[in-house]
């Protein structure tokens, strides 16, 4: 998304024109997914054919997707970890080929104990910025008035710390912002320096000082809706500060800050904006808060995922930021870019055909040893399927535990929507719930009780019988007599989603699911210890609407509730 606001600079007319034929051109490959495939497949063999890992595989450009499916077998990480550790160590020809030069490892956000270190180089780099190019450009497309205003971008550091071998580890936003032209960073309502700032509190006030500024957002971008919730409630919390240091030309917490970082940010926070700053008061003077619908009046777009357990937020971002339409960024991770959406309003999105070699597994069977592997021509609408991907960074048919459904086709290419990790599956007694069916269940007994209860996670607890546990914090809200009503609306609704649950529950080897209340700022205490694991970022943190950890909720109520 970052190179969209080339979009912006001089010579508009021209770059749009130049993105708007990119984009048309990838949108008519999709008339042909089979040979395009084929294509793509070679062209990532090609890049990495001299290295050893591809040497001992015997896999080349010239390999058909017959062979290249006979010759290598569906993989998970550990089957990589001994070159990438290689890699690390500066033996980039474990990996890579000698053309395919790496620019930094970004880190899993972690669904395991151990971080995953997956490799970036410069032809997934590119291929990476033109599935964001053509989004960008199919959302200016539908929302034109975005050529005329600012938008506002949270991003993580791409430099957190460095390999033995020197490669910087972090995350790839973060590397694509910084390699943006001087015009380009120009553009951005928040520097690229901002996403340097290694203390989580001092981050968030930085960007969302020099955000608040800014009274020309059209655009707020981030990968977690949870993240704009978190901001606008942080702006409101903080907003005498805010408002003082935006009056003032000055930052709170200044001192904190890294020497070189605050040099670099002095001048964009040293300009005292008074007029602003009394537009700000005069709004909490007027509805007695400091929310983005009132401070940012003419916003467009809001770009954030919206699939699996995302999408349990969406409904809870309305009253901070009004009614808008919402962009889903596409289906993507640290392994590679999947899906481009095509309009607002849905988490479905084409299949990013150009950039990665893709392969579907149905989610019935096990990716590491089904024989049953299909590409992507090979799907049927309606089917629920774990998406493999080989990339140009050297991953080949790597199992990312990634769960999506086929919704349809855009010409001979699959619409695919993300649905849940395969690994958010709970199974206390055969019902298999997985966590797209809790969320699908809880958002609609949301909408049916107007109910909010923020954050929450369902987790199964062994008793007699055993049940399920929903936690949630301590609020006004919970106090309600609608609260059991929610409840039972959960579990109709999951009986209705979830055949197995239904018949587990009637038959009584099920109990009906009951409440477990955290204190407040629970779920804040365990997202930060979930983020101090090795490559955790705010931005990328996904709260776990389903932990199918047993009896776990023991365990978060002892360690953070405190």
């Amino acid at each position: 998304m970052h190179t969209l606001y080339l979009l912006r600079a001089a010579g508009g007319t021209f770059t749009r024109r130049r993105y708007r034929r990119a984009a048309n051109s990838f949108l008519s490959l999709t008339n042909d997914c089979r040979q395009v495939q084929q294509q793509t497949l070679r062209r990532i063999l090609s890049l990495n054919a001299n290295s050893d890992f591809s040497r001992q595989w015997k896999l080349n450009e010239a390999c058909t997707i017959e062979e290249f499916q006979s010759r290598f077998p569906v993989s998970d990480y550990e089957r990589f970890r001994p070159f990438i550790d290689r890699v690390k160590n500066g033996e980039t020809s474990a990996l890579l080929g000698a053309a395919n030069r790496l620019l930094m490892f970004t880190l899993s956000s972690g669904t395991t104990s151990d971080s995953k270190f997956i490799p970036i180089t410069e032809p997934f780099l590119k291929d990476y910025r033109q599935g964001w190019q053509n989004w960008g450009i199919l959302a200016y497309n539908d929302y034109p008035k975005l050529k005329y205003q600012n938008i506002v971008q949270l991003s993580s550091n791409f430099d957190k710390f460095r390999t033995p071998g020197g490669t910087p580890c972090g995350n790839i936003s973060g590397l694509v912002a910084a390699m943006q032209s001087r015009v380009v960073k120009l553009l951005y309502t928040v520097p690229s320096e901002v996403s340097q700032i290694d203390e989580a509190y001092l981050k968030y006030y930085t960007a969302i000082r020099l955000s608040l500024a800014d009274p020309y957002v059209g655009m707020v971008t981030t990968a977690n809706p949870s993240t704009l919730l978190h901001m606008a409630q942080f702006t409101d919390q903080h907003r005498e500060s805010l408002i003082r240091d935006i009056f003032d030309g000055t930052l709170t917490g200044a001192e904190e800050l890294d020497s070189e970082i605050y040099r670099k940010l002095k001048p964009r926070l040293s300009r005292k904006k008074k007029q602003r700053a009394r537009q700000l008061t005069r709004i909490i003077e007027r509805t007695g808060h400091l929310y983005p619908r009132d401070f940012w009046p003419d916003l467009s777009l809001l770009a954030v995922w919206m699939g699996g357990s995302a999408g349990a937020y969406l409904s809870q971002l309305t009253p901070y930021y009004g009614n808008l339409p919402i962009r889903d960024h596409g289906l993507s991770a640290s392994e590679g870019r999947m899906t481009i959406p095509l309009e607002s309003g849905i988490s479905t999105g084409v299949l990013d055909i150009t950039s990665h070699f893709f392969e579907f597994v149905p989610e019935a069977e096990d990716p590491l040893t089904s024989t049953n592997v299909l590409t992507a021509d090979q799907l049927q609408s309606g089917q629920n399927y774990f998406i493999l991907l080989t990339t140009p960074s050297g991953l080949y048919r790597y199992h990312i535990c990634d769960v999506v459904r086929c919704t349809g086709f855009y010409q001979t290419t699959p619409m695919l929507e993300f649905l849940h990790k395969g690994a958010h599956i709970s199974n206390l007694t055969g019902e298999k719930i997985t966590e797209s069916q809790v969320v699908d269940s809880v958002r609609k007994a949301i909408q049916n009780t107007s109910l909010e209860i923020g954050q929450y996670s369902f987790i199964p607890k062994w008793d007699k019988p055993p049940h399920y546990q929903l936690l949630v914090e301590e609020s006004v809200s919970l106090s309600t007599t609608k609260l059991p009503d929610l409840l039972e609306q959960i579990d109709t609704l999951l009986q209705e989603a979830n055949c197995e649950y239904e018949e587990k529950r009637q038959s009584g080897r099920l109990a009906p699911p009951e409440l477990c209340s955290l204190p407040k700022g629970t779920w804040n205490r365990f997202a930060e210890e979930r983020q101090k694991k090795l490559g955790g970022s705010i931005e990328q943190y996904k709260h776990p609407c389903l932990i199918p950890e047993l009896d776990h909720a023991d365990q978060i109520v002892a360690q953070f509730s405190g």
